[in-house]
């Protein structure tokens, strides 16, 4: 199989809305797939889907290995789930629990790679937005998942909160090889991670591109994922 993870004709209806309509997208194993689109577009939806909250209404999810696959997937959707009056470990020991066996050694390594050994005994209720979100995406990260679905998960921070969740993902993916999926409304910072983009509009995906397309096209500016997106959408080009 040439993707690690791609999908066919994937639809979901809720009635005779079509939140997202014939999507078929592509994502290679090591790929950081930045997932573009207004509100309402259906990228929390397809997301959904990905890590088995939603059932498609049609098409498919292929994935080299099929078997277990939902097992192989972390995910930080809309917002995570804490527990305010609890410190960070034992938030990341009932989330270990709901999955199985606890591993006290796995959940100290997983806070020592985001950054929040440091606060042994503080309630999550205390933590910043940024500590939580690195909170949120540590409980992600436990049963340690080749494939990690985040949405949106810099909304709201101030920059240095914008910053460590940055470098955090860079980690991810360059430490441990980890695939990774992450929508962002904020294209000049999702472009600093990124390395392949889908564009999605009314539920279809518009476009697929990668970073040395946009490098090409427009020179290495900075910018130039904000103009892209823009000039697609002006066009209104076809879905693909």
């Amino acid at each position: 199989m040439k993707y690690y993870l791609e999908t066919k004709q994937l639809t979901k209806k809720y009635g005779s809305f079509e939140a997202v309509k014939d999507m078929s997208i592509h994502i290679k194993k090591g790929d950081i797939y930045g997932l573009i689109g207004p509100n309402g577009a259906g990228k929390t939806t397809l997301m959904k889907m990905l890590v088995g909250f939603a059932e498609p209404t049609s098409g498919l999810i292929l994935t080299e290995d099929n078997n277990n696959f939902i097992n192989k997937v972390g995910c930080l959707i809309e917002s995570p789930g804490i527990y305010d009056n609890l410190n960070a470990f034992d938030n990341m020991k009932l989330k270990a629990l709901a999955k199985g066996p606890f591993d006290r050694k796995e959940i100290e390594e997983i806070l020592e790679f985001v950054g929040l050994s440091d606060v042994p005994k503080k309630k999550a209720g205390k933590f910043s937005l940024g500590m939580k979100q690195r909170l949120g995406i540590a409980m992600a990260l436990i049963g340690d998942p080749e494939l990690l679905i985040l949405d949106e998960p810099i909304n709201g921070l101030d920059p240095q909160g914008i910053i460590e969740i940055r470098e955090l993902i860079k980690k991810l993916n360059t430490e441990k090889n980890m695939t990774i999926m992450i929508s962002s409304h904020i294209l000049s910072e999702l472009q600093k991670v990124a390395g392949v983009f889908g564009i999605i509009s009314k539920g279809q995906l518009v476009m697929e591109v990668s970073a040395d397309e946009l490098k090409n096209k427009y020179a290495g500016d900075p910018d130039s994922l904000e103009e892209f997106y823009l000039d697609v959408i002006r066009k209104g080009q076809k879905a693909c």
